[in-house]
């Protein structure tokens, strides 16, 4: 179909999808962006979120860690950090994260503080976006 594109989704445990879809919905670290096919080439980096996936077979949605999503005119890939489907994602999986990243920026440099308070900020929509 000329209005559908490859979508790959990978982490480092395992390949999560790999299908035809119309659209992908990136949380993208600059804001969030929809990929169709036609689009113009572009490489972004992730944030933590949850990115959809719409297609001729149904919609889909996955949650990300951060990682990086390449696309071009008819396909999107995304390598992820980590990612799982969003149906088998619990609020505690997304409590540990915040942890982990409260602690981290606790103890980052100053002049790094500003990313890892993001990065909190990111997991914390994120675990409201799941409950």
């Amino acid at each position: 179909m000329a209005d559908t594109m490859q979508f790959d989704l990978v982490s480092p445990e395992r390949r999560l999808a790999s299908l035809a879809v119309t659209a992908v919905q990136i949380p993208a670290m600059e804001g969030d962006l929809t990929a169709m096919a036609g689009h113009a080439p572009l490489i972004t980096t992730l944030r933590p979120g949850v990115l959809r996936v719409s297609g001729p077979k149904g919609d889909a949605a996955y949650v990300v860690t951060g990682g990086f999503a390449q696309i071009t005119t008819d396909a999107t890939s995304v390598l992820a950090e980590q990612a799982m489907p969003l149906a088998e994602v619990k609020a505690g999986d997304i409590d540990k994260l915040v942890q982990a990243a409260e602690a981290a920026a606790a103890k980052s440099a100053p002049e790094l503080r500003a990313g890892a308070d993001k990065l909190v900020a990111d997991l914390m929509a994120l675990r409201a976006a799941v409950a």
